[in-house]
Parts: C-alpha cells; structure tokens; sequence
C-alpha cells in the first residue's frame, strides 16, 4: 500500500510502517497533500489529521469532493481529541473511517486503511443538492409504528400498572417511580418504576467493582512501572520515540505515556450491570425479571425520547466512557427499549462480555444509519424479545 499522510505525527506512522511493504508520502498541510497527489497517481488511501494550517481535514476532505479528485481513494480522519459533531459530520459527508490519536494504536489505524484500500473501491460521496449535510431524519414508518404500538400497550396494562405501583408504595418509603438522565442521540429524562430501596445510588462504587457483569477480573490490572517503550529501547540512550513528558518518576515519551494510559483504561468496563444486586426489593425483583419495571418508558417513546427498537440509552458515566474511534458508534442509532443486544444474549441466559455489547449495538447502528433498514428488521427484534421479558438474573 502507499499511503499518503497529512499532519503533524508523522514521526508515529513512520515507525508503525517500518518493516512493512507499506510506503508513505508526508505532507504538513493540505497544499503540500493536493501537490502530492497530483504527482502520486498509486496512491491507495489517505490518513488525514482534523487540524491541518489553515483550514481542517473535512474541508480538506470536501474539496477533493468538489473537484472529484482521489474519489476512489479510502479516507481517513485523525482528531486529537473526540467530538460527537465532528464524528457525526465526518461519516455523514461519506469519510471511510474515523480515530482519535493516542485512543487507538497508530498500527491499528494502519492495519485498518491498509483493508480498507483492499475493498472494491468506492467514490466519495457526493451530497445531493436538495438534502441538508448531516441532518439526521427519523424514519416516519418506524416513528408512526412506535407511538401507536406504545400508546396501544399503556393503554391495555395500565391495570397491571396501577396494581404495581400500589405494591411498590406498600413495600418501601419514596417515590414509585425513578426518573434519571439518560444518553441517546441526545440527553433525556428517562423513566422507570422503582425497584429498589431509598438510597441505594450511594452503593453502587462498592458494588460496581465487586459484582460488575462486564468486569474481565476482580483485581484492577496493575501497569509494570518497571516496563520501558519498545520503540525508544532500539534508540541509543538518551533519545526517545516521540515528544517527552515529565512525570513524578522522571520522563516518558508520548507515545508510551499514551499506551499506559490506554491499558489502564481498559482495565475498567464501560458499562456497569450488577449481577444479583442486593439492593433490589421484593417487588422490584418480580417487576425486573418480568421486565415490568421498564413500562414507563413506553412515555419516553411517545415523547420521542427513545424507540421500541434501539440501543440501550445509557446513564451520562456509562457515555463518557465510550467516546473513543468505534465505541461512539453506537449513538448513531436512537435509544430503545429492546435491541440486539437484549435478544441476542441477554434472552438466551448467556454471559455477555462488553465487547459482544458494543459489537451488537454497532451492528444496529450501522444498519439503521444504512440503505437497508426496514420496519420488518425492527419487528422481528420486538417478537424475539418476548421470550427475552422472563428471565432468572436480577440484572
């Protein structure tokens, strides 16, 4: 693969290539880039940081739209840092993939451009002239099918829901139903019936470390302060790989800093779901394994808050910490009361790592976000979630 590479970290690509038959033209800005591709016809994809002298790497990205140049080359965006907006423009404007420098191995950037120049080439894409860039339109069929299926069930269970509430109201002091922000497409009230005792929002660092599903140990992974940066080791004493940082136990080159970082990072889950959790009442067990608990957010569908079929909107902790290159993904897709996720593990009774998590709700927002979405997908999700509703853990 040649690859031509726009930005300032160059000195990354240039040891993550070594040893390969992968070669690269560098260039610091986008009038270096345009030169270069006119004199570089084997080009075969093109790895662009978002800060570029002048202007940034979408507009850098749109002008060789304009002018059809390079439209069969893979494009890929570097950001220093992420940015909902920024993610959401870029692959709305059609741009092949997106990172964030220091989140994701510059290897890994590479190895991924590197499959993406393999893959039958494609044009960038050209917006029409009658459609908004980066609007987001909820389909109507799926809109029109979510308020009358929700407005239908409130109205046949709404016995059963005042029988519950009276039930919660007996068993325990407070309010019989809970009411928290949650992280979709945007931030929203979400509501839920309450089942557990008052309080128990304070117990949740403890428990969260001790019973977390998606924990990978129970012991935090501990970083060998002893182990150096392989890149810097092959240098002679003295110099280092990438920009130093100084530190209470002396210097660290960047790019380590940032794989250390990393490592710890990974060390702690995403997402938080306590297996057998203690705090939960008597009512409030029945009404989570019977799935009754979540009836009121059938208003936050009616709203438009939320779909019947989606992925799961998450508590603002949860959304902090998934910002980075393929775990925003996810947002793409509205928030739901059942998805993929949920029919795929959770109604089989199977152990569920955050990874298969993340995988199955980016499956659903690349194929919501796709040509190919149907109401019909989005039924047989709903049918399969039945069976689902009953299960034995109290998660």
């Amino acid at each position: 693969m040649k690859l031509l590479y726009i930005g300032k970290h160059i000195e990354d690509v240039e040891w993550s290539i070594e040893d390969t038959e992968i070669s690269a033209v560098f260039c610091n800005n986008a009038v270096e880039a345009r030169n270069a591709l006119k004199n570089n016809k084997d080009i075969d994809a093109i790895i662009c940081e978002y800060s570029l002298p002048g202007n940034n790497g979408i507009f850098f990205y749109d002008n060789l739209k304009a002018e059809k140049e390079a439209t069969h080359i893979p494009f890929v965006l570097l950001m220093e840092e992420h940015s909902d907006k920024i993610f959401q423009e870029a692959f709305s404007k059609g741009i092949s993939d997106y990172f964030v420098i220091g989140a994701t191995d510059t290897e890994q950037i590479i190895l991924r451009t590197k499959r993406l120049s393999t893959q039958q080439p494609t044009s960038i894409k050209t917006e029409p002239k009658n459609k908004t860039s980066g609007t987001y339109k909820f389909p109507l069929s799926k809109r029109i099918f979510d308020i009358v299926v929700a407005s239908s069930i409130l109205l046949v269970l709404s016995p059963l829901l005042i029988m519950v509430v009276l039930a919660i109201r007996l068993e325990s002091k407070g309010k019989v139903y809970y009411i928290a922000k949650r992280v979709g497409r945007k931030t929203f009230d979400f509501y839920k019936l309450r089942s557990m005792r008052t309080g128990s929002d304070k117990l949740l660092k403890q428990l969260a470390k001790e019973k977390n599903q998606y924990n990978n140990s129970q012991e935090e992974t501990k970083v060998d302060k002893e182990e150096e940066c392989p890149r810097c080791a092959k240098l002679p004493y003295g110099e280092y790989c990438s920009p130093v940082k100084y530190t209470e136990k002396g210097k660290i080159c960047d790019y380590w800093y940032n794989e250390q970082k990393q490592k710890a990072l990974d060390s702690n889950s995403s997402f938080i779901k306590i297996i057998d959790d203690p705090r939960i009442t008597r009512v409030g067990k029945i009404i989570r394994n019977t799935s009754i608990d979540e009836l009121p957010q059938l208003i936050n569908v009616i709203k438009g808050d939320m779909s019947l079929v989606g992925n799961r909107p998450l508590p603002v902790y949860e959304a902090e910490l998934l910002t980075q290159d393929q775990k925003s993904k996810r947002f793409l897709a509205p928030a739901g009361i059942t998805g993929l996720w949920q029919v795929e593990l959770r109604g089989k009774g199977g152990d569920m790592s955050e990874e298969e998590r993340i995988a199955l709700d980016n499956k659903y927002a690349e194929y919501f976000i796709g040509n190919n979405y149907s109401l019909w997908f989005d039924l047989k999700i709903l049918m399969r979630t039945v069976p689902a509703l009953f299960q034995k853990s109290t998660v």
